[in-house]
């Protein structure tokens, strides 16, 4: 029972890091569901107060990565429409071109979103795109921090396990 639950941990405190960079999976929730899965073997012992206070930092994170975006491209200007042209860039862009579209996608989306609403504003546009690719990249990189601190965490745990 424990070597499933420890490698089913492992897969998802894995994907909870992938899921920093890939905007389908929600990397920190990911990546705690790993840390929990871990708690329930019957071998591991982790404090319940290290699960809650973890989720309520893999949850914050979670909300910050929805809301930071939104804030990138209203310091730089841009409005409802370079948003969610950010978020549809950002979909087509990892479907079309993999990895590469993380940085093209939010970019481009939010720079056509924002000259749809905003047509002879092209500096304008250009600014909320910028906001959008810096909002983005601040999201990554919390969420990467975090599935990081989990993995770590994972591997001490696990350390420990073994060797004391």
């Amino acid at each position: 029972m424990d070597i499933l639950l420890i490698s089913l941990a492992a897969f998802f405190v894995l994907l909870g890091i992938a899921g920093s960079f890939l905007p389908l999976i929600p990397g920190p929730l990911t990546g705690w569901t790993g840390i929990l899965l871990l708690s329930l073997a019957p071998s591991i012992t982790i404090q319940n107060q290290f699960l809650i206070l973890s989720f309520c930092i893999a949850l914050g994170i979670f909300i910050l990565d929805n809301i930071i975006p939104v804030l990138g491209v209203k310091k730089f200007g841009g409005g409802k429409a370079s948003i969610i042209g950010s978020s549809i860039g950002l979909l087509i862009g990892v479907l079309f071109l993999g990895p590469f579209g993380l940085l093209i996608g939010p970019f481009s989306g939010a720079f056509i979103g924002e000259l749809i609403v905003n047509f002879n504003d092209k500096r304008g546009a250009l600014k909320a795109a910028y906001g959008a690719l810096i909002g983005f990249f601040t999201g990554i990189f919390l969420k990467l921090i975090v599935g990081v601190a989990f993995a770590f965490f994972f591997i001490r745990t696990l350390w420990n396990f073994w060797f004391d």
